[in-house]
């Protein structure tokens, strides 16, 4: 009889050499409305952890071999985060080129929209880094921290990047927005990759952190000899910081000029991120109710994301675009084919700051 693995283009019995040499990427054959997708691991027992999408799904062992499956059913246009989870640990998938960091991989479905300019990085990959480091010890915010500083195609605008660090150790935003601004899809832009500390506290709705960047940050960038254009300033973030440049476009109008928000987590109110359900509150949380005082955003562009396979994100990222078109902002309204993952979101991401540029 066949064996399942033929259905995914496998060839030879699996465990053997001929079948470990095909090995790759996880492969996806249709299957009703989306997709069944095949997960191989070679040894011994694991699990399949997503990012976001999934709970963990456990590997099966083909008779006595060591090769180790899961056939997951996908629905349409899914990109993921992913890794093998065993009794020693967590590691990427060794059979895919195309990592995220040094213990996770990216899978798509066969419909998933291409992302150029964002490179396949495995995981033994170290990744570029901007010669150009701040070092900030913030009076404001407390504690110290590198930020990074990186002109892409020579300088200009502001953008800063939120979760710097995941933007420099597990994505390379970097060489991606090199490659966009190289293939002139965007402008000549400098990037600021500010890290967080302590996310929940710095990226809820408080001045703090918006007055830190301002009085703090911004003149260290301006002395640090790197081309910068500080008169615009461009904020992206994902998920917590997509909460925390929103806030920041309408509290600091003088300081954002436009907003590239991936995922944002607008059923924040405070004390919601302590209760057994943060996303059951108002819908469009702390955004919307100050939104809802109508303030003049008609000088602001913000660009906003969300994954389509984020169920519960969507009501409340949707009442809050559409009061930010209400309240005078041009807005971008965008679905990335993902979960609640940068996987998803590093596309949006690069074609939202050239949006939000023009």
């Amino acid at each position: 009889m066949e064996h399942t693995f033929a259905t995914f283009g496998f060839p030879g019995e699996p465990g053997s050499d001929e079948f470990w040499a095909a090995a790759g990427a996880p492969a996806s054959v249709p299957a009703g409305d989306g997709w069944a997708t095949l997960f191989l691991w070679r040894g011994s027992p694991a699990s399949v952890g997503f990012e976001s999408w999934s709970e963990p799904v456990p590997l099966r062992r083909w008779g006595n071999t060591d090769c180790w499956y899961a056939e997951v059913a996908m629905p349409a246009r899914l990109r993921v985060t992913y890794r093998f989870v065993t009794d020693d640990g967590a590691c990427a998938d060794p059979f895919n080129p195309a990592g995220a960091g040094g213990d996770r991989s990216i899978a798509a479905t066969p419909d998933a929209p291409a992302q150029p300019h964002w490179p396949a990085i495995g995981a033994e990959d170290v990744l570029p880094l901007p010669r150009t480091r701040i070092r900030w010890s913030s009076e404001r915010l407390g504690g110290r921290r590198t930020v990074r500083v990186h002109p892409a195609g020579g300088g200009g605008p502001v953008v800063l990047l939120l979760d710097g660090d995941d933007w420099l150790y597990l994505h390379p935003a970097m060489t991606a927005f090199d490659s966009a601004v190289a293939h002139g899809e965007m402008p000549a832009v400098t990037l600021v990759f500010l890290p967080a500390q302590a996310r929940e506290a710095e990226f809820g709705c408080v001045a703090e952190l918006w007055e830190a960047v301002r009085d703090e940050l911004l003149p260290l960038v301006a002395e640090s000899g790197v081309p910068a254009d500080l008169d615009r300033l461009v904020v992206a973030g994902q998920s917590l910081g997509g909460l925390s440049a929103m806030y920041a476009a309408l509290e600091f109008p003088e300081l954002v000029s436009a907003v590239a928000c991936q995922s944002g987590s607008f059923w924040w109110m405070p004390g919601a991120a302590g209760l057994a359900d943060p996303m059951g509150g108002p819908v469009g949380g702390a955004i919307a109710a100050r939104l809802r005082e109508r303030p003049d955003l008609s000088g602001l562009r913000v660009a906003f994301d969300v994954g389509e396979h984020e169920a519960r994100m969507l009501p409340h990222c949707e009442l809050v675009e559409t009061l930010a078109e209400q309240a005078g902002a041009t807005v971008r309204v965008s679905r990335s084919a993902s979960g609640h993952d940068r996987a998803g979101w590093r596309h949006a991401l690069l074609r939202d700051v050239a949006w939000a540029l023009r």
